[in-house]
């Protein structure tokens, strides 16, 4: 793994019923004794940002990239790969072999690797699940402290995102390997404000 995740981390900071897993039933013969597989069954991710992917109701299994986008032109055997999960507009996808997760957009029909492995699927997630949940562009109970103007705020906030950034791509390079990435896109919206739920910190903050 290239970075160090686990259950207890995940739950201590969002709670168990924040904490998605897939069925070891749901994947392919073959892909669930992966080791991304059993990150994804016994650690799993933090649900918000990130989705994971609901097995067929007819079939119980996850669907193969094959089943939801036009495969030519992806990898070699992508087509048998399972699909994991979704962000942005991308469908996320594990190459069991090689324990990448990729993304295929589902407009355009491009693959590309996001992760090295799972670990950092997960830690990127809980980054900014957790930048999400936390940050506060005011002090306790919507008192202004010393960063209670909102532009320094948002200047926190674009220092925070980097930071993701920066601690992220000196492991694992793939997440923001340039603005394009579905990753690349989700910093920039938080950094903008964009994706702060209602009862966050922040959006009390920005919006009473």
């Amino acid at each position: 793994m290239l970075f160090d995740v686990s259950r207890g981390e995940l739950v201590g900071l969002f709670g168990e019923d924040r904490v998605a897993t897939l069925s070891g039933t749901a994947l392919p013969t073959g892909v669930v004794e992966t080791e991304g597989a059993r990150l994804l069954r016994t650690v799993g991710v933090p649900t918000g940002t990130l989705g994971l992917r609901e097995p067929d109701e007819g079939s119980g299994l996850l669907p193969l990239v094959r089943d939801v986008v036009d495969v030519e032109g992806s990898p070699e055997g992508a087509g048998e790969w399972p699909v994991i999960g979704w962000l942005l507009n991308a469908h996320l996808a594990l190459d069991p072999r090689s324990g990448r997760v990729y993304a295929f957009d589902a407009d355009e029909s491009t693959a590309r690797v996001l992760h090295a492995d799972v670990s950092s699927l997960i830690q990127v997630t809980l980054r900014f699940q957790r930048l999400l949940d936390e940050f506060t562009f005011s002090g306790e109970d919507g008192e202004e402290g010393d960063y209670g103007d909102e532009e320094a705020g948002f200047e926190r906030l674009e220092r925070a995102v980097e930071e993701v950034r920066r601690a992220t791509s000196g492991i694992d390079p793939f997440p923001f390997q340039d603005d394009e990435t579905v990753w690349s896109v989700v910093g920039d919206e938080i950094a903008a404000g964009q994706r702060f739920t209602g009862d966050s910190p922040a959006a009390r903050s920005l919006y009473g």
